[in-house]
């Protein structure tokens, strides 16, 4: 893991994250990006959004874009569950919401158990991961938030926050 990266996720040797499943896979990002976690809600879906942009959610008057973390990161989409969540979070300086199939626990570990993503660990783009987290009984893939959306996905979420208001 980078130094940038590994400032990303750490508060000095430990680092705080709320882990979550998508596909067979678990996830990480780091606490302090999370600004809520909630059910599903009705989506309503936006033209000409960006094909990761499931449509928006009105969260307590905010329109908030929502993207597909399924789709994102090229694994096969399916209906949510009872335990599906969007969890929103501070990407770019944009309020997002993403699809998870269910959230985890709030975890803490060392940085020490952190290694830099290997070329293939996971059917998900090395690009998007920040490091592995190896735990005792599992693996922790760290997304790297900055990374899971390009430039012109941003564009294209600000122009559909724009449609949609």
């Amino acid at each position: 893991m980078s130094n940038e990266q590994t400032k990303a996720f750490t508060d000095g040797d430990e680092l705080q994250l709320v882990t979550f499943e998508v596909g067979p896979e678990e996830f990480a990002v780091n606490i302090l990006v999370v600004q809520e976690i909630n059910r599903m809600m009705r989506i309503t879906e936006v033209p000409q959004s960006p094909t990761c942009v499931e449509g928006v959610i009105n969260l307590r008057g905010q329109i908030i874009p929502v993207v597909d973390l399924r789709q994102r990161l090229g694994l096969p989409t399916t209906e949510y569950g009872s335990m599906s969540r969007i969890v929103v979070v501070e990407v770019s300086g944009r309020t997002i919401g993403f699809t998870v199939d269910r959230v985890n626990e709030v975890l803490r570990i060392s940085s020490s158990i952190v290694d830099a993503a290997p070329g293939v660990v996971t059917k998900v783009d090395s690009q998007f991961i920040a490091g592995i987290g190896k735990l005792e009984d599992r693996l922790v893939i760290l997304l790297d938030l900055d990374k899971l959306l390009s430039v012109d996905e941003l564009r294209g979420i600000d122009r559909t926050l724009q449609a949609a208001a």
